[in-house]
């Protein structure tokens, strides 16, 4: 059989086939049933080795050391059956994937992607590490070399497209990144990660609302989506945020993208994703004298079950963020020596929680004390470098600010005029025009 691309897969009854390609659309289009044909796929050949090593996959996506035996599980079982040598590596990629050695994963896909470049799992699989590792440029040329080889007709096409103009926009190339992400939704509407793409060049040119428009024009063809369609809500919520619309942003979090009673969020409180949408979105309302009630405690709740589980680097200061708020002390230095201790493995992301994350959870930690002068002490050294974190620049921005936060409060006059020019030099939209950056602006720099 081969898959919707017209790869070969090594099964031979077509009722595994058909679902196998119906769990690829759904995980590339970041849809809610993609276990579901993954399920029906095993279920038709309980000897099909990639659907197995596919379960395993996805299990990583989920970035909780908790799955890790089920992931060995679908690895071991994947092994002992017959598969291709294209399978052959993409069960090599979910090993180096499981055991930490993500560079090696990284290698094996893009070795599949260059004698198969229409090969959607390893694309997509590479587009998100690359992402979580801080890596834009590689993630953008990724893309690039596969596009120039996908064919036009293929209905997976968009999703192609979708993961170009992401790329092209965390490297600031807006102009490309736009025209990729509105030809992919045009293409699929339903595609989330072309929206989002487009999204975050509305974010970065300052273009609120058009962004607000935009998401609200295309939502109506999310209902198939999994949690990623909170992200998306994050987003209208910050450009909200940027018109100072605060009860706007406060009714977005509680109603769509952290709302307790959602099955999406009951099913998974704690998704990595969420919680960075949550917690960054409270520490922006903060800053600008928003009383957030008691929105920190139920994430703090997660954050103490999570202690030791350091697969999502870019998720630790959010962590954090909640314990500080709701004065959880003692689980917070839990938490700050769990990441001392992943700091000192082997994984492909232990320096990085070493050398960011865990310097930064200090910060996170002594802002909320107000000892603000540790905070400027702790992040000047990490401030070139916090892209290998990982996430947007979007995202990351909510670090920056409480590094200025503590600045401003520490009277450091000349750290928050360098931030500042920083800012200036780094960002399309000047700090005077950014909700986060025009106080201080018209303090420090009239």
């Amino acid at each position: 059989m081969n898959d919707l691309n017209g790869l070969a897969i090594s099964t031979r009854s077509a009722a595994a086939a058909e679902a196998f390609d119906r769990t690829l659309r759904s995980y590339v289009g970041n849809r809610v049933d993609m276990s579901e044909h993954l399920g029906a796929a095993l279920a038709a050949d309980p000897e099909f080795a990639l659907g197995h090593c596919t379960k395993g996959y996805l299990m990583m996506l989920m970035y909780k050391s908790a799955v890790a035996p089920k992931v060995k599980e679908a690895e071991e079982t994947a092994r002992r059956l017959d598969r291709n040598s294209r399978e052959d590596l993409h069960l090599e990629a979910l090993s180096a994937w499981r055991t930490g050695n993500l560079q090696r994963a990284l290698e094996l896909w893009e070795q599949i992607l260059a004698a198969h470049p229409t090969d959607v799992l390893a694309l997509r699989l590479s587009h998100f590490n690359y992402f979580w590792l801080g890596r834009r440029e590689e993630m953008r040329a990724s893309a690039e070399r596969v596009f120039a080889r996908w064919p036009e007709g293929y209905g997976t096409y968009p999703i192609v497209l979708s993961c170009l103009a992401f790329g092209l926009e965390e490297c600031g190339e807006y102009a490309a990144a736009e025209r990729a992400g509105r030809r992919a939704v045009e293409l699929d509407p339903t595609d989330g990660w072309g929206a989002h793409a487009v999204a975050h060049v509305f974010e970065m040119q300052g273009r609120q609302e058009e962004g607000i428009a935009w998401l609200a024009r295309l939502e109506p063809h999310w209902s198939q989506l999994n949690n990623f369609v909170h992200h998306l809500w994050w987003h209208r919520a910050m450009f909200h945020l940027e018109r100072h619309e605060f009860d706007a942003v406060l009714e977005l979090y509680d109603q769509r993208f952290r709302n307790l009673a959602s099955p999406l969020v009951v099913k998974m409180p704690d998704l990595y994703i969420d919680i960075q949408n949550a917690a960054s979105m409270l520490f922006r309302l903060e800053r600008h004298g928003v009383d957030v009630g008691n929105r920190w405690r139920e994430i703090a709740e997660l954050a103490e079950a999570r202690i030791g589980d350091c697969l999502s680097a870019f998720t630790l200061p959010h962590w954090m963020m909640a314990l500080a708020a709701a004065g959880r002390d003692a689980a917070a230095r839990r938490l700050l020596e769990a990441m001392r201790e992943y700091g000192a493995s082997s994984a492909t992301t232990a320096r990085t929680v070493r050398d960011t994350a865990l310097p930064l959870c200090e910060a996170v930690l002594a802002h909320r004390r107000g000892e603000h002068r540790r905070v400027l002490d702790l992040v000047t050294p990490l401030l070139e470098n916090l892209r290998y974190l990982g996430g947007s620049h979007a995202q990351q921005d909510v670090l920056i600010q409480l590094y200025l936060d503590s600045a401003i409060k520490a009277e450091e006059t000349e750290r928050v005029r360098t931030l500042l020019a920083r800012e200036r030099a780094r960002h399309p939209v000047p700090p005077a025009k950014r909700v986060g950056y025009a106080e201080a602006a018209r303090r420090f720099l009239s």
